[in-house]
């Protein structure tokens, strides 16, 4: 008799906990664009659907509900603003299942907003491996105090058949704590996504397309594909296109499939694309010597021999591919199409640089313009959970690194002009890294006024030496009094800009001995900090005064002890003198005569 009882409390809890809701999947991100944002998220048992959110800095929630009792939940929040962080909760109209500071998403960037964005690319994640939590909690460490802008999957993200189970086991439960409910997710499907099954992939009946619900009608930005499968989506500066390399659409048509619905909705979309960077992702890659043959292999093989020179001839920048269980990275490269052995170290990189951008021999970064956009970067990024396998012939020729002993996943990071590559492995350190620039090493020139002030900027984000300024600004200003030339280069010494400043008007009086100081003393830095530096190409003055003059009239007194003068070079202190922001002219009085400068700028 007790032993029943004991098995009717044990059925009586098991049916209460069956009747709690609880989450199985989720939260997570999908369709983000700079105002709005679908959540989702998958119960055990069907309820309603309630959402709360608010701004980080507001104190009260909005809240969004659904009656209606569902297993599956999604609500999209609208108005928006753009690239702005907010709290959220997710539940039912009875109770909160989630919700804290760490449910938060960072809406995205309209167009230049210009800040820096990361994104983690992640192929072959999903087997539930050591290797992939690895990864994970390698991604975790470095993500820590940087925030992510989105979370590309290239694939094969639930193995082995891409059911919904898998998809819970090898891909929610692995990720949903602490990853996924912040990074907005912009799923491609792989051929483990579709089962493997050659009916599913006409069908697309598989649970990636009932999970994932993409942007197909291009509510994110670009062409609408039609698709459940493709699309594309824009953030602030760059286009992405997911695509898929496994799925059939009508007629018996695939991705290489040149006169196919999604090579055509390719070329719609690439020709309408207006952004500074293009990025394109799918599951084959053209190119690998890893786990797979790009030698051997029908997909591959057409892949690379009809489809990607039309990627390459829209100018799209990289390429990310999974299904090979290794990293592979391309040179900048075009024009390639054949078998490893026919490619042609001589013809088809546009670069023979490492690109790592480090002060290492030859390491300069990538350069592409407006004007010259050739060159595509090609990477296999498919170790994030699967691990390992080389063919005979590996690396592959086109390969500037290559790596299929540890996992990973990779790092895009986009500000303005500069993208930077980062190969994060398994064990937390960075084996390959690259960087490629736009637009930059320019050559301008600006006709002035006398004593106008003019603002030069490098046309790069990094490391700068300008002529006579230590300070390390990418912006650098001048009152000039006659005609000059600044050339501003990076650390590493691989960029340069040139910048030539004429005056208009020159109405310099050559007798003067006023003028004549005027045409040959250069004041730097310009706006000053705390020391003036003057340089006079001629003379041996002694200084027998100095003096401060504002725009107001003020006049404040330098004292001795504050003047260096070596050689043909002043070095004035300041930082004692109690000066306000604004404009000023330096009066020198010398045992020759007295000197007044033009107008400059001080800012503390």
């Amino acid at each position: 008799m007790m032993r029943i009882f004991f098995s009717y409390c044990i059925l009586l809890h098991s049916l209460f906990a069956l009747s709690q809701n609880a989450i199985v999947k989720g939260p997570y991100l999908i369709n983000g664009t700079p105002t709005s944002i679908i959540i989702k998220w998958e119960t055990n048992v069907p309820s309603t659907s309630k959402l709360h959110f608010r701004k980080s800095v507001q104190k009260t929630f909005d809240s969004i509900i659904d009656t209606n009792k569902t297993l599956f939940h999604e609500i999209k929040i609208f108005n928006l603003n753009p690239f702005t962080k907010y709290y959220y909760g997710i539940g039912s109209i009875d109770s909160l299942l989630q919700g804290d500071s760490a449910n938060y998403f960072i809406t995205v960037a309209s167009k230049n907003f210009g800040e820096k964005y990361r994104f983690w690319i992640t192929g072959d994640c999903g087997n539930n491996s050591t290797n992939q939590r690895a990864v994970r909690d390698a991604f975790k460490y470095y993500s820590n105090d940087k925030p992510f802008h989105g979370w590309l999957l290239l694939g094969d993200n639930a193995y082995n058949n891409g059911t919904d189970l898998e998809y819970t086991n090898n891909f929610f439960q692995i990720y949903q704590v602490d990853v996924m409910k912040n990074i907005t997710l912009w799923p491609a499907p792989g051929n483990h996504d579709y089962g493997s099954d050659p009916n599913a992939q006409i069908t697309k009946d598989i649970a990636y397309c009932k999970i994932f619900t993409t942007s197909q009608n291009g509510e994110c930005g670009g062409v609408p594909s039609a698709s459940p499968t493709y699309y594309s989506f824009d953030y602030d500066n760059i286009h992405f296109l997911s695509l898929d390399s496994y799925g059939i659409d009508s007629n018996l048509y695939k991705l290489y499939d040149t006169t196919g619905p999604q090579v055509s909705w390719i070329k719609k979309d690439l020709a309408a694309n207006d952004k500074l960077w293009t990025v394109a992702y799918w599951h084959h890659p053209p190119f690998t010597m890893t786990s797979h043959n790009s030698d051997l292999e029908l997909d591959l093989i057409s892949m690379r021999q009809n489809f990607v020179q039309i990627l390459e001839r829209y100018g799209v920048d990289f390429i990310f591919c999974g299904h090979s269980h290794a990293y592979e990275r391309s040179k900048l490269m075009k024009g390639h199409y054949g078998l490893e052995s026919e490619f042609d170290s001589t013809k088809h990189p546009l670069s023979h640089s490492s690109a790592q951008y480090n002060g290492s021999l030859n390491s300069c970064p990538y350069v592409k313009s407006n004007t010259n956009n050739s060159g595509t970067l090609y990477i296999v990024s498919g170790s994030a959970g699967s691990l390992g396998g080389a063919q005979l012939t590996y690396p592959h020729n086109a390969m500037y690194y290559s790596n299929y002993a540890i996992g990973g996943s990779t790092i895009l990071e986009i500000e303005k002009n500069r993208a930077d590559i980062k190969w994060l492995c398994a064990d937390s350190l960075i084996r390959d890294s690259f960087t490629i620039f736009k637009n930059i090493n320019v050559n301008k020139e600006y006709i002035l006024d006398s004593s106008q002030l003019i603002s030069l900027s490098a046309s790069w984000i990094g490391s700068y030496q300008w002529p006579h300024d230590l300070s390390n600004h990418r912006f650098n200003s001048h009152f000039m009094s006659h005609d000059t030339q600044f050339v501003v280069n990076d650390t590493f010494r691989c960029n340069a800009d040139t910048f030539k400043l004429k005056l208009k008007i020159k109405n310099i009086d050559s007798t003067s001995k006023l003028s004549t100081i005027h045409k040959n003393t250069l004041l730097f830095p310009n706006p000053v900090l705390q020391k003036i530096n003057i340089n006079l190409e001629y003379g041996d003055y002694k200084i027998a005064g100095a003096y401060l003059i504002s725009t107001a009239g003020a006049e404040y007194q330098i004292h001795r002890e504050d003047i260096l003068q070596q050689d043909n070079q002043i070095i004035i202190d300041i930082h004692n003198i109690p000066l306000s922001v604004g404009y000023y002219q330096l009066i020198l009085k010398t045992d020759y005569n007295t000197f007044m400068s033009h107008r400059f700028f001080i800012s503390f």
